[in-house]
């Protein structure tokens, strides 16, 4: 078999549904094993295997079997379309996933690899004895407001969506004094004078009550060089308080499920040949763990 250069491409004989893969011990010749968990109960609720290292082509057909299993069990006719919020790594960011969830009305958030180098918590990490904010300006007689952060801005529609839940109007796109183009979104009279969260949002609330005034006003960086992508629609979801927060909780969730198999099940490598077999050792593991979660607190109330 002849590639680009005069010289053979190398394949495994002896299972070519496999992948290489980069681990800590180097590349190994195997299997990616993707599971699904839910966080309240930490079942897992969904386990493949892919011959691939990459995990981003993987998102699509994981969520599309959780809908089908959910609908043909007849939970849920869309489990997504419900009070559901899907998280996943960085490995799972690409702008076709992306792209995809947005089209589908998915409520994920799922951050590309520089999501930190853009959290002003983590602007000192990479010095051994850096101290968090410690070059942050102290704001003097600025009243402190709800930050634009905490609006919903789709840069693909051009929505904005208000902590209260109101979609506020967009004004347009404009280039500021200093270059950078932005879009400028404007609460409406009505919205902003009935709204109880109007003393926390306003420099101003009094604006709002008679009608000369102006309600809420926000701007939301664009890049004027290009299209915005639904990548940039999920680095402002990523990127807002709540964003970060729902993120956060990945680590209490997914790990735990994962060093059990690894550890206490001592699942470090699948043994296993051809995909069909290493997928049924993965989901044989998995069903332990729920089998286990089921026995310690099956008998618990919620």
């Amino acid at each position: 078999m002849q590639g680009k250069w005069p010289k053979e491409v190398k394949s495994n004989v002896t299972d070519n549904q496999s992948g290489k893969m980069t681990t800590s011990k180097g590349a190994i010749q195997g299997y990616n094993g993707v599971a699904t968990v839910d966080k309240k109960h930490q079942i897992v609720i969904d386990a493949q295997a892919f011959g691939e290292g990459q995990e981003h082509h993987t998102l699509k057909p994981v969520l599309d079997k959780v809908k089908g299993r959910y609908e043909r069990l007849g939970i849920s006719e869309n489990i997504f379309s419900e009070d559901v919020i899907v998280t996943a790594d960085t490995g799972f960011a690409n702008e076709a996933n992306m792209k995809y969830l947005h089209e589908d009305n998915i409520n994920a958030y799922i951050p590309d690899n520089k999501f930190r180098s853009r959290d002003p918590k983590f602007i000192n990490q990479k010095e051994k004895y850096g101290k968090r904010h410690q070059n942050e300006k102290k704001k003097g007689s600025v009243r402190n407001v709800i930050p634009s952060s905490e609006f919903k801005f789709d840069p693909i529609k051009l929505t904005c969506v208000c902590p209260s839940g109101e979609t506020i109007s967009h004004i347009g796109n404009r280039v500021d004094q200093a270059g950078i183009a932005k879009a400028f979104f404007n609460g409406r009279l009505l919205q902003c004078r009935n709204c109880d969260l109007k003393a926390k949002c306003m420099q101003n609330p009094a604006s709002a009550d008679h009608r000369k005034g102006s309600g809420r006003q926000v701007s939301f960086t664009l890049d004027h060089k290009r299209k915005p992508t639904f990548t940039d629609w999920m680095k402002h979801r990523v990127d807002s308080p709540y964003g970060k927060q729902i993120y956060s909780h990945g680590m209490s969730v997914v790990e735990p499920v994962f060093a059990n198999i690894g550890t206490n099940k001592r699942l470090n490598r699948f043994s296993l040949r051809g995909k069909k077999k290493v997928e049924a050792q993965w989901q044989l593991y998995c069903m332990v763990h729920n089998i286990e979660k089921l026995a310690n607190y099956g008998q618990l109330t919620a």
